[in-house]
């Protein structure tokens, strides 16, 4: 069901763009989330209608449609051009307020925002075999690890620490702004000491201060038995390091090669079995490959061409007591040339009604 932004900020729709502004702004001072009795859903729900409405573009196209169709739900500008919503001129008690702040503190603000890596995305080929049953493979990566010299604390090993200046070992910098909804508090990590609280009196001289430094790592993944083309693995905290906070995630994406005879469906492995005419009329055995090796295969007699005939076990693993099955298509092959004896044969068929 669509919105009505009208009702949600309150005006007519014969609103002009000043009416609208002002309809905004008491609902953002009312809900915004850092007051005890604010509503983070109505306000983003404001803030959405907000964006609408103001635009004139995306004004007319809701009011024709009754709703947006190039991105309505918010503002497509930087941090000062909030759908038209210029906040830069306004001040409260002389203090002059930068929007991308005060939206990032309604949504976080008061709460210390915990530092973290990048996540890193690679791609991986198995083969089919290892999609099918699992495996585990090493990989390498060069990416931004803990400082092994210092164990991420910044130091030279052996050197004496102090307590951080800045934040006065506390790790942390607790800030306040003041706009025209109120004083907003917000606590980050010290960039000097970057969260321990304290300063090495000699830095380390691998990471520099940093805690963290590129290298080399060697990371084992775990391939889980069954995996389709496309699918992603996700390892925790094997991406980016961060000092004084938490590393970021990993995340493999897997292509599996193709198989020359087998294909995936579900749990199930298909394939396709050509028998010759007189194999499908009386059946004969036949040697079929699986993943587990040859097995015979019993073709039964007056067998047709699409039937498909199930090996039960033979799939792809459920767990560790249960597999999924073995499908085999049957094709019948048909000689394209007959010898005069073999037509005389298949005279004699048609005569029995063959």
């Amino acid at each position: 069901m669509n919105k009505d932004y009208y009702q949600i900020l309150g005006v007519e729709k014969s609103a002009t763009k000043d009416d609208i502004k002002k309809a905004f702004r008491k609902l953002a001072h009312k809900y915004h989330p850092d007051k005890k009795d604010g509503n983070p859903e109505k306000f983003k729900e404001a803030s959405e209608a907000y964006t609408v409405l103001s635009d004139d573009a995306k004004r007319k196209e809701y009011d024709t449609y009754g709703r947006v169709f190039n991105g309505g739900q918010g503002s497509q500008g930087g941090p000062q051009d909030f759908g038209g919503f210029d906040f830069s001129g306004f001040q409260n008690g002389g203090f002059d307020f930068d929007l991308g702040d005060i939206f990032g503190e309604f949504f976080g603000g008061g709460r210390e925002r915990t530092k973290r890596g990048r996540d890193i995305s690679i791609d991986l080929q198995v083969n089919f075999e290892e999609a099918v049953f699992g495996t585990e493979r090493k990989i390498l990566l060069t990416k931004s690890s803990i400082c092994t010299t210092c164990n991420g604390n910044g130091a030279k090993p052996g050197t004496e620490m102090r307590t951080c200046a800045a934040c006065n070992g506390k790790g942390k910098i607790h800030e306040e702004r003041r706009s025209f909804m109120g004083v907003f508090s917000n606590v980050r990590t010290c960039d000097q000491c970057i969260g321990r609280g304290q300063v090495p009196k000699e830095k380390c001289s691998d990471c520099r201060s940093q805690g963290t430094r590129r290298r080399e790592e060697e990371i084992s993944v775990k391939i889980p038995a069954g995996l389709d083309e496309g699918e992603m693995i996700r390892l925790t905290g094997a991406g980016e390091a961060v000092a004084g906070g938490t590393a970021g995630d990993l995340y493999i994406k897997i292509h599996v090669k193709r198989h020359p005879a087998f294909k995936k469906e579900g749990t199930n492995l298909v394939m396709d079995l050509n028998v010759k005419l007189s194999g499908a009329l009386l059946g004969e055995e036949y040697s079929v490959p699986t993943l587990d090796g040859e097995i015979k295969v019993k073709i039964p007699q007056g067998v047709v061409h699409g039937e498909m005939l199930r090996i039960k076990g033979k799939g792809v693993p459920i767990d560790k007591n249960r597999r999924g099955d073995l499908l085999i298509r049957i094709n019948i092959d048909l000689p394209r040339k007959l010898s005069r004896h073999a037509e005389k044969l298949i005279e004699e068929l048609k005569k029995e009604g063959i």
